[in-house]
């Protein structure tokens, strides 16, 4: 291979390795197949029958009825936003091709602009370094190309151990400190009314907690409750589901991604059948799992598993000769999977992963990921991801405000972001609108591509799905 070909597959690595944690990532460390208690050994008995959707038990419209309302109720208004094509807020056009622009700056020279940053670490199972670590890669790039709107970055970092009381003194101590903004890493008890008091506005990679979804703060992913409303968008508007059986671990993790799933489903009017099993499955476990939710013959299943999850389930499913569809999350799509069950993944849909492309962000991505992961970025990249994604789509917003001649300050940034319509998530390309959702308005990303295994190794986007909006699924 030459040595252009092996970048460029470095570089579609880099971006495959980027959605896949972008989608779900919490849930990979909390609801799968991760370290709660060993309950390995055969499936358990299905929770639940195959329940009637929740309201006036309608079933579900036809596979040909994308975009219209669902059982009665008013789509979003989405008119506003840009989906594809347009000013992309940092000074190009087009989709999730334009160049975000920081190659060509050179380092910044203005007011330093200091941020915080709190982080869970150091407790088991709760333990991110990744996320800080990543997010002081993001920041070395900045700081060589053009800051955030031509000022250098300063970050404060502040480490929560999982519990509200250090979350807290996180928040007081940075706030003391007179930091510009705050970014949330994964931070379980995050102190939103410190932050409030303080003036000092909030931005999160991914809400975790409930009380997240409504917080005075803006998260650049929508965590679970997006993601699992883009399945049921691919269960009614592609597969055309009328029923659908799940199979997921039975933890808090897993339990709150179900909650999450089952409530898009009857908004949709799509019957479920939920099969809990254990956090670790032996093969003859996911093959119990697999058989009783493929019972009655649902249209499309839906595995929650992850990690080794994902491998279980995959070749479940085959040994028993079953061809109902799956979809999952991009982590059962992610190279450590596939590489391992080839095309035992036929038949498996994949949200947040799509056809891989070669693009200028996704080049800037391998940029900032190079001195510390290598060639290796792909194995070894973890949550970090999410606090790369979230510097660098902060840092277009604050250049969009440069480029305007306007001051760039954290209420600016915030400001911006809260209100514009016409601004990518970096380096995906996707739509950012903030409080489109009225039930969600902290959550700015409402768009997902979804991916379909093919043979051979690939996986390719569903046509109509590039950048499916999930708005009117939501819960």
């Amino acid at each position: 291979m030459s040595r252009r070909s092996a970048a460029a597959t470095r570089r579609r690595d880099r971006r495959s390795a980027f959605a896949a944690v972008v989608v779900l990532a919490l849930a990979a460390c909390g609801s799968g197949d991760g370290p709660a208690a060993d309950t390995t050994g055969t499936a358990t008995e299905p929770t639940e029958p195959i329940a009637a959707p929740a309201g006036d038990g309608s079933a579900a419209p036809p596979a040909d009825t994308a975009g219209e309302p669902v059982d009665g109720t008013t789509p979003a208004d989405t008119s506003g936003v840009d989906d594809g094509g347009g000013d992309t807020g940092d000074g190009t056009t087009g989709g999730t091709d334009a160049d975000p622009g920081f190659a060509a700056l050179g380092p910044p020279t203005g007011e330093p602009l200091v941020i915080g940053m709190v982080n869970t670490e150091g407790t088991p199972g709760l333990d991110f370094p990744e996320m800080r670590t990543d997010t002081d890669l993001a920041v070395d790039y900045l700081n060589a190309h053009g800051g955030m709107g031509g000022r250098p970055i300063t970050i404060e970092h502040c480490a929560s151990n999982g519990s509200p009381e250090t979350s807290q003194a996180c928040a007081q101590e940075l706030s003391g400190k007179g930091v510009e903004f705050v970014l949330l890493g994964l931070d379980l008890f995050p102190g939103y009314d410190t932050f409030e008091a303080s003036g000092i506005p909030v931005f999160g990679a991914l809400p975790i907690l409930p009380g997240d979804y409504s917080a005075d703060a803006l998260f650049l992913t929508g965590g679970n409750a997006t993601t699992m409303a883009a399945m049921v968008a691919l269960a009614r508007d592609h597969v055309g589901a009328s029923t659908v059986g799940i199979i997921s671990a039975d933890n808090p993790g897993a339990n709150g991604s179900e909650a999450a799933l089952t409530g898009a489903l009857d908004k949709a009017g799509i019957a479920h059948r939920s099969v809990k099993g254990g956090d670790n499955e032996t093969d003859a476990g996911f093959q119990g799992l697999i058989r009783e939710a493929n019972e009655g013959d649902p249209d499309l299943l839906v595995s929650l598993y992850s990690d080794a999850g994902c491998i279980g389930a995959m070749r479940g499913r085959v040994s028993l000769g079953i061809a109902t569809p799956v979809v999952s999350t991009a982590i059962c799509g992610s190279a450590e999977v596939i590489d391992v069950v080839g095309d035992d993944a036929l038949g498996w849909y994949f949200v947040g992963v799509g056809t891989d492309l070669s693009t200028p962000a996704a080049d800037v991505f391998g940029e900032i990921i190079e001195p510390a992961y290598g060639d290796l970025a792909t194995a070894s990249l973890g949550v970090g991801a999410l606090g790369i994604t979230q510097v660098m789509t902060l840092a277009i917003v604050a250049n969009d405000i440069a480029e305007a001649g306007g001051a760039v300050t954290g209420e600016a940034i915030h400001e911006r972001l809260a209100t514009a319509t016409d601004l990518r998530n970096f380096p995906n390309g996707t739509p950012l609108a903030c409080g489109l959702s009225a039930t969600y308005p902290s959550v700015c990303s409402f768009h997902f591509p979804i991916g379909e295994y093919e043979a051979g190794g690939t996986i390719r986007t569903v046509p109509g799905f590039e950048a499916v909006s999930v708005v009117d699924f939501l819960p």
